[in-house]
């Protein structure tokens, strides 16, 4: 099998390797500088991409060096209080991860490097600069400058990964539509202490909103971080001038020092074509979105989790091209309608613009999943309406993110649901295990399971693929009434809601991949 090229050594290039690793697909990832990143980038991780990294294998590695957020909190400049407050917490029974987290992200990447060169040490190649790509009729050939001469490349496709100024994005002639602003943001790394020197009692993640002059405070786990907006054509202040302007924000505090300083422009921009044949635009690459709210490096993020289960499928014969046509057609609109404009309007509340009403109104628990990113529904055909914002639990709804639900296997242990569903996609049929319900046998790519209240007897035929639901509670989570089919995808979005009858999931499942699921045994996967 031919490798999968990834150009760009970045988070979201790192973490697409994991993510085809975990499939079983061959990697190759390319960076052009001669080591990772040492910037001053992104800071805080999202909920629902600690569940990617679960999935992938990276989850505790991350989660042992950063530090976890459940309060994210606004504060008013002028009286120095609360303002509005998420509490993450809300969602405990979504997910096994009811934080966010700080970590740098030139934390991040080492240990996200690490995983990949364990799992395969050749994948990543350091000083190799895309020179050319030619897409091939089963391929891409890709062509690197390296110290030691240009170097010739094939795999099966090209991920570009590889930034804002994308040259496989340029090599393609793709245009960009949506604006830079003439607007730009200072982030700096601060040793202080905050803690027992000068205590403080802000939130881990706390936005200080004002007309004249706003900034973002981020706990880091080993120093804070502060954004805040330059004024247009001004340059960056001296380190003498930063530490007075901390400290109109903060108070007076015994010791300030400055470690790492960077200047973000802030855009709105989109990539009008994310795939062409076998190349396909991702993160960067494919949307530049204003450093807000933490949607940019998460939104990526939600690309390697679109992308590389599509790309497993067809290597291994489960589906037909078509199936790849759905991560452009799902993702473009959560960066162009979605994560971009809700970045916007967070922009334009924290200098006094405008609210935030249109998208932070609703119920606390609400509130919370749009935030994490937990809220996201996918536009999975042409029915299902995509949206970023929950106003409330609700019931599902097609497209919505399956809530990593807990509940009891048929060898009697607990289980979470995002656990079955890692490989494949998975249909659970609410129903009553008493009644003995005819279900398929589970294929490779597609795992059926009875979900009810009442156990599954041991001479039913039916214990390994029974599910303990005490309480009804995931029927009462999901909103369905009994007899009701729920497929969902490798990528946790449910496919589909409807009553049940015979051979309905493997229906469903051909009309999603264009292939029978018969075929997935055949192959030998």
């Amino acid at each position: 099998m031919k490798p999968v090229i990834i150009v760009g050594a970045g988070p979201v290039g790192l973490t697409t390797a994991l993510a085809l690793q975990f499939y079983g697909l061959p990697v190759l990832l390319f960076e052009e500088d001669e080591a990772l990143s040492r910037d001053t980038k992104a800071g805080t991780i999202l909920t629902r991409t600690l569940e990617a990294f679960r999935r992938y294998g990276v989850a505790d590695e991350v989660l042992a060096n950063a530090l976890r957020v459940e309060d994210i909190g606004g504060i008013d400049l002028a009286t120095n209080q609360p303002t509005m407050s998420v509490r993450t917490a809300l969602l405990s029974d979504d997910t096994r991860y009811p934080f966010v987290i700080n970590l740098p992200q030139h934390h991040l990447e080492p240990i996200l490097s690490e995983a990949l060169g364990a799992r395969q040490p050749d994948a990543l190649h350091l000083n190799h600069r895309l020179h050319a790509f030619q897409q091939t009729s089963d391929g891409v050939m890709a062509t690197f400058e390296t110290p030691d001469g240009l170097r010739q490349v094939e795999g099966s496709y090209l991920l570009a990964c590889d930034g804002g100024r994308s040259t496989v994005r340029g090599q393609l002639d793709i245009p960009v539509e949506g604006v830079s602003l003439d607007v730009r943001y200072m982030l700096v790394d601060l040793k202080l202490d905050l803690d027992v020197a000068n205590p403080r009692d802000y939130p881990y993640l706390a936005y200080f909103s004002d007309p004249n002059e706003w900034m973002v405070l981020v706990r880091q786990p080993h120093c804070w971080r502060f954004l805040y907006p330059l004024a247009p054509g001004a340059e960056p202040p001296s380190h003498e001038e930063f530490a007075a302007k901390v400290r109109r924000f903060i108070g007076e505090v015994d010791s300030l020092e400055v470690i790492n300083t960077v200047v973000y422009r802030v855009h709105h921009r989109i990539a009008s074509e994310w795939r062409r044949g076998r190349v396909f635009l991702m993160g960067d690459a494919a949307h530049l979105i204003t450093p807000m709210w933490a949607l940019g490096l998460n939104t990526g993020i939600l690309d390697a989790i679109s992308l590389p289960w599509r790309l497993a499928w067809i290597a291994r014969g489960w589906a037909t091209d078509n199936l790849l046509d759905g991560y452009a057609r799902e993702q473009r609109p959560l960066a162009i309608h979605g994560s971009g404009e809700m970045a916007e309007v967070a922009r334009k509340y924290m200098g006094g613009e405008g609210d935030v009403g249109a998208i932070m109104s609703g119920s606390g628990w609400g509130v919370a999943a749009t935030r994490t990113l937990l809220g996201v529904r996918l536009g999975t055909d042409e029915s299902a309406q995509w949206s970023m914002v929950k106003h409330d639990r609700g019931r599902l709804l097609v497209g919505d993110r399956m809530p990593d639900f807990a509940l009891h296997g048929g060898n009697g242990r607990p289980c979470r649901l995002h656990d079955l569903i890692d490989y494949r996609f998975i249909a659970l049929y609410f129903t009553d295990a008493r009644r003995r319900p005819s279900i398929p046998q589970n294929r490779p790519g597609l795992a059926h399971f009875v979900v009810s209240r009442w156990d599954a007897p041991l001479d039913s035929g039916l214990r390994d693929q029974s599910l303990l639901d005490v309480g009804d509670r995931l029927l009462l989570r999901v909103g369905c009434p009994l007899d009701t089919l729920v497929l969902i995808r490798p990528d946790d979005h449910v496919a589909a809601i409807m009553p049940m009858r015979e051979g309905l999931a493997l229906e469903l499942y051909r009309e999603i991949v264009g292939k029978d699921a018969n075929a997935t045994a055949e192959q030998g996967a």
